[in-house]
């Protein structure tokens, strides 16, 4: 593969990491979160937590069952390669639904995910992510519609199109 093409690939490899977060978290499956981290990864996300790159999968996981829904997107994802190295940037939104004494209320979150990269036997994946939160907002809220088929585990039906298993 031509050096251009490589640079392409590896970005594009890299995209799809972030992307498989974003799943991972939204859809509590927990080995597709591990699997953005390498083995020796450190994560850190402020004073919420501070530890290892797949420990942070586990803790967001676990901390989203006590909520109804949750969606992260990430737009603006800048990579830097160097060989088998990389650095990026992705600008995050984060909606949480909760309930709380029978009044639905929502967490919005701005952020930026910082993130080292390393490329070992093929697979690129996290060495240190460093989560910024830019802005937060919570409020009360009222539903437009009821939740129809959607679940946040692998009976949502994204799991039958894209083949994937937890």
């Amino acid at each position: 593969m031509t050096e251009p093409m490589q640079a392409l690939a590896d970005k594009q490899a890299i995209t799809e990491q972030i992307y498989r977060y974003c799943r991972s978290v939204d859809r509590l499956d927990v080995p597709l979160g591990h699997a953005v981290f390498h083995d020796d990864a450190t994560a850190h996300y402020g004073d919420r937590y501070q530890g290892p790159g797949r420990g942070v999968i586990d803790w967001i996981c676990a901390s989203h069952l006590h909520m109804q829904a949750h969606s992260h997107q990430v737009t603006n994802i800048l990579i830097e390669l160097d060989g088998d190295r990389a650095a990026s940037e992705s600008y995050v939104f984060a909606a949480l639904r909760g309930e709380r004494e029978g009044q639905a209320f929502q967490i919005q979150v701005w952020g930026r995910y910082c993130d080292a990269w390393s490329r070992r036997e093929g697979l690129w994946a996290i060495d240190h992510r460093d989560a910024l939160i830019d802005f937060d907002t919570m409020g009360d809220v009222t539903a437009v519609s009821p939740r129809q088929r959607v679940t946040r585990d692998a009976h949502d039906p994204s799991y039958a199109i894209l083949r994937v298993s937890p």
